[in-house]
């Protein structure tokens, strides 16, 4: 049976890229949140001109990244203002221009009282025919469309299209990445996202076609470019070099990785049996060889003992006839003990049904195959965590070592609760304005899993209402609290993606007892 679970786990790894997961589309909708539309208003006196618009997005919940070409304006015409429309909610901000590069294109806008959701950069290789979606507001989609200022000056959710990278093409002004992803004026300074909606670059300009047969093209600001930027105006971004996969590649390689598991388990249990087989033959063998010879032992000295007293009644006999009853009386009684004490011998040797009482009576060798099983991992007490990239999806998180302090009932860190769940314990947390975190510490194999959803403004907010319940993160031993809190969790679990965006899988070992303090789980 396990060959068959095997196969069908090599099989869902084969053909899981061929099938893109539902989570990449949640992981660009996750990227929307932090896209926003930069407008530049014209002001005079009591009235507002609408100047143009163009796309940025979120690197620091207060700072956006965008085109320098998209409020060029600013630098000349006093008279303007910038408008930071973010894609939910339901207002904008203000925005002062704080960062400005036109050698490669690039700006930064503070906006005043924001906290918004942020991107992550991909800091790795971008590939030739790499599937990647420009994300922006069109101005062709707006005209289209027919919106008037005011609904353009309100959240709405950018367009979103997908095309593949031609590399080796870049601007000879600054490194960019060419691309097919269909733009137009207004996507200037949209995020250029991969599957996992981290952002390969800005989105600068695009080719220009001078017939109906020509292809149009579009050219991104590169990651080299912008995290230099970035850097220099001082500003801590995230940033992250590890590879897309998707979440339906990691439940395949987890499929295998326990089908191979149990194979493995299925094999060492053979290979026990076997090898008890074999210990069992070897001690049969050494107690047939012991009983056989007790058995001839016994039997030699019946036969020693009855020959003995044999020749002691012969002896009685000969006395007899000598006229000597005392010696006839000694040899007579010594003759009879020794004819008894050669019966008892005789009947006292060993059965053959004694082998199998000497087989179970051995002592078990430490090294065999019968002996004690290593012991699970002991999870009470302090535990250092180590990411396995192996086993995780990361696309935004800071996968730094972390630590636990576990009791065997649930409570992490002596104040946050988990609750007990099919496989180990569970703790739902909530990053306000963020993202939803479901953790799941095993303290029978020491493995701890984070999975993380980026849904909409919306439902955060929903799920952080549930979880801000009075004493909802107080440790407790209360069974009416803990079903409180389990009912909580599946509530919250219930209203999120049916995927996450991201999931961390770290292994856990015993902190010594000389090692530092370290930070607490994340959430």
């Amino acid at each position: 049976m396990m060959y068959v679970l095997r196969l069908l786990a090599v099989c869902a790894l084969l053909f899981a890229p061929l099938f893109p997961a539902q989570a990449e589309q949640q992981d660009v909708a996750a990227t929307v949140r932090g896209v926003v539309r930069v407008v530049l208003i014209a002001t005079n006196g009591d009235q507002a001109y609408f100047v143009g618009h163009g796309t940025g997005f979120a690197v620091a919940p207060d700072k956006i990244l965008t085109n320098a070409h998209v409020v060029e304006l600013m630098r000349s015409e006093k008279n303007l203002v910038i408008g930071i429309v973010p894609s939910e909610g339901k207002r904008g901000y203000g925005g002062k221009l704080i960062a400005y590069s036109p050698g490669n294109d690039l700006a930064l806008i503070q906006v005043k009282d924001a906290q918004l959701p942020v991107t992550t950069f991909y800091a790795g290789a971008v590939t030739d025919g790499q599937r990647v979606t420009a994300i922006g507001y069109p101005a062709a989609v707006d005209r289209a469309q027919g919106l008037d200022l005011n609904e353009m000056v309100h959240p709405l959710e950018p367009v979103k299209t997908s095309g593949t990278v031609s590399t080796g093409r870049s601007s000879q002004a600054f490194d960019t990445i060419l691309h097919t992803a269909p733009m137009a004026a207004g996507n200037s300074g949209g995020p250029l996202v991969d599957d996992c909606g981290r952002v390969l670059g800005v989105n600068s300009m695009g080719s220009v076609a001078e017939s109906e047969a020509d292809a149009e093209f579009g050219f991104a600001v590169s990651d080299r470019e912008v995290a230099s930027f970035l850097r220099q105006a001082g500003v801590q971004f995230q940033r992250t070099a590890v590879p897309c996969r998707s979440i339906a590649e990691l439940d395949a390689l987890e499929a295998k990785r326990n089908a191979d598991a149990e194979l493995a388990q299925q094999q060492q249990e053979q290979q026990r049996a076997m090898a008890q087989e074999k210990a069992l033959a070897v001690r049969r063998d050494h107690a047939e060889q012991e009983v056989f010879s007790a058995r001839e032992n016994m039997i030699a000295l019946s036969g020693v003992l009855l020959l003995l007293g044999g020749l002691s009644l012969g002896g009685a006999m000969m006395f007899n006839a000598e006229h000597k009853p005392r010696q006839r009386k000694w040899a007579m009684i010594g003759g009879s003990v020794l004819i008894l004490a050669a019966g008892v011998a005789f009947f006292l040797r060993p059965s053959f049904s004694s082998i199998d009482d000497r087989v179970a009576g051995y002592p078990i060798n430490g090294n065999s195959a019968d002996a004690a099983a290593e012991p699970a991992y002991d999870a009470n007490g302090d535990n250092i965590c180590r990411i396995d990239e192996n086993r995780s999806r990361i696309i935004f998180s800071d996968t730094q070592d972390t630590s636990i302090r576990w009791t065997p009932t649930g409570c992490a860190d002596g104040s946050v609760q988990y609750v007990e769940a099919d496989k180990g314990w569970n703790h739902l947390g909530v990053a306000a304005g963020q993202s939803v975190s479901l953790s799941n510490f095993d303290p029978a194999t020491g493995t701890y899993r984070i999975e993380r959803f980026l849904p909409d403004s919306a439902t955060i907010e929903q799920a952080l209402k549930m979880v801000t319940r009075p004493g909802a993160k107080a440790c407790t031993t209360d069974p009416a609290a803990l079903g409180s809190l389990q009912q909580m969790q599946a509530q919250v679990r219930a209203i999120l993606p049916a995927q996450p965006n991201e999931r961390l899988v770290y292994r856990c070992s015993r902190k010594a007892a000389q090692a530092p303090a370290g930070g607490s789980l994340p959430n």
